[in-house]
């Protein structure tokens, strides 16, 4: 097989010269299983749901473009999305990463070209008695004088080329490594800039859950002193007692202390958001607001648009197609390389005559060279490139199950938490009519305080398990939109 490859590329070689023959093996994407759907994204998984409830946009084949988190209506969320996208630091540190690889691209180009060097220079020297008839060496030198004792110039500006013609597509080949190997960075910095964005996000909805249990306790701190005013009243009318005085001030005190903590996580929120829209955190402040962002339907499309959407799948993918074309340079190792050389240039013992004719000099050759013995190295090294090619195609099809897998936990996600948040919603109206009945009985002397403690921590907890589970829906939401790719397209890649 070689024999014939190397007779066919010699035939090549006629018309014209640098013609070349590809000895590597051609690329092919492998194949991948998809289903035809999402098995969370069924319709028919979202018929029993009472209305209101989350469930994925449609049509199927819709997909998220540009600025994915518009979805959310959130100007704030915006804003700082449009910071983060200027001044965050990891992103930079990408993009430089990006133009790195941009640049060995062109430096495997130059492999296509001759080398040209040019290297003047001019001798004075001053000595002993030269032979009549003597000349400079250099065939093209001139008016080469006899001195005895005197001094002697001598003036070249030689040039010299080489050219290695790209017979077996060793320097293609390079070229294409590279050309995958920047696509492969570009898939990176979406990645990262997909990561960051989505993290942002994340951190914003976060920060509002906080805002939402503050609004909570404050509005339960508010209840409980109007508690301990009407037991104080009571008590001092005869009415009540002291222990329900006590009580209240034990429940006034645990939410007050309860409510503080919350400012911990808040400012924790606050300073990763700073970060990542890359302002110090000491001058970044975020306003108060509470959670009222409903989560918007999100078109999920079709397994197989995975493949173009994410591009952490762009990236394996890529990385595949790099592999592919290392070997192809690997074996070009196997056949013979043609070096072509020419020099030429002035040279002569007067200024006055370098740029005459009869200082011209010239010559041109060429050379072959080829590995006859080299103890297996060749044969090895193609082996290992072929066995990373292979860890490469196993890469590229885990990064699309786990793609897949993302996609349907998140979807999954959001499914159960609107089916939970509805009955939490019921569960709390229910706390609530609870301690209404229990404040009322107290108030009229049929049941003990301990009964209003009873219902005010109940409402509490249900409260505060609706605050957290709607924070974990728009969480679910961000990441399930990531899980999608954002709005990016392998077309995108440079």
């Amino acid at each position: 097989m070689r024999r014939r490859r190397l007779l066919a590329c010699a035939a090549a070689l006629v018309v014209p010269l640098v013609s070349g023959c590809n000895v590597g093996p051609r690329y092919v994407r492998p194949t991948v299983r998809s289903p035809a759907a999402f098995k969370e994204g069924a319709p028919e998984a979202y018929n029993s749901l009472p209305p209101g409830t989350w469930q994925p946009a449609r049509p199927q084949d819709a997909m998220l473009k540009g600025p994915w988190w518009r979805v959310f209506n959130e100007p704030e969320l915006d804003a700082l999305e449009a910071r983060l996208e200027v001044d965050n630091q990891t992103i930079a540190q990408s993009f430089q990463s990006f133009m790195a690889a941009r640049a060995q691209v062109n430096e495997a180009r130059a492999g296509y070209y001759p080398t040209l060097t040019v290297n003047p220079s001019v001798n004075h020297s001053v000595g002993g008695a030269v032979g009549a008839g003597a000349a400079i060496s250099g065939g093209g030198a001139t008016g080469a004088p006899v001195t005895t004792g005197g001094v002697t110039n001598f003036y070249a500006l030689p040039l010299e080329a080489s050219w290695a013609p790209d017979l077996w597509d060793r320097v293609r080949n390079s070229v294409r490594q590279y050309q995958y190997a920047a696509q492969v960075s570009a898939a990176d910095l979406e990645n990262t800039r997909l990561t960051e964005q989505a993290a942002l996000a994340v951190y914003y909805f976060e920060l509002r859950g906080q805002d939402s249990l503050q609004d909570l306790y404050d509005r339960t701190v508010a209840a409980d002193k109007e508690a301990l005013e009407l037991t104080r009243a009571q008590s001092e009318t005869g009415v009540g007692t002291e222990e329900a005085v006590a009580q209240a001030e034990v429940t006034l005190e645990n939410a007050e202390a309860t409510g503080i903590g919350v400012a911990t996580n808040r400012a924790l929120y606050e300073h990763a958001m700073a970060m990542l829209i890359g302002q110090p955190a000491s001058s970044f402040a975020m306003p108060v607001r509470v959670l009222e962002t409903p989560v918007p339907p999100i078109p999920i499309g079709v397994p197989s648009r995975l493949l173009q959407r994410r591009p952490d799948v762009a990236a394996a993918e890529r990385t595949m197609a790099q592999a592919n074309a290392l070997i192809g340079v690997e074996m070009a190792a196997y056949y013979p390389s043609l070096t072509l050389t020419g020099s030429g240039g002035l040279e002569s013992s007067a200024l006055g005559t370098l740029f005459s004719l009869p200082a011209l000099f010239w010559s041109l050759g060429a050379s072959a060279s080829e590995t006859i013995f080299d103890g297996g190295l060749r044969d090895a090294t193609v082996a290992q490139y072929k066995a990373l090619y292979k860890a490469d195609v196993a890469a590229y099809r885990q990064t699309v199950l786990v793609a897949i897998q993302q996609v349907e936990d998140y979807v999954a996600t959001l499914r159960i938490l609107s089916r939970q948040i509805a009955r939490q919603e019921v569960a709390t109206r229910s706390a609530r009519r609870y301690l209404d009945l229990a404040t009322d009985r107290f108030k009229t002397g049929l049941d003990p305080y301990l009964n209003v403690i009873t219902a005010q921590t109940t409402l509490l907890g249900d409260q505060q398990t609706l605050v957290t589970l709607r924070v974990s829906e728009m969480t679910a939401a961000v990441q399930l939109v990531q899980a999608l790719g954002g709005g990016w397209d392998v077309s995108e890649l440079p």
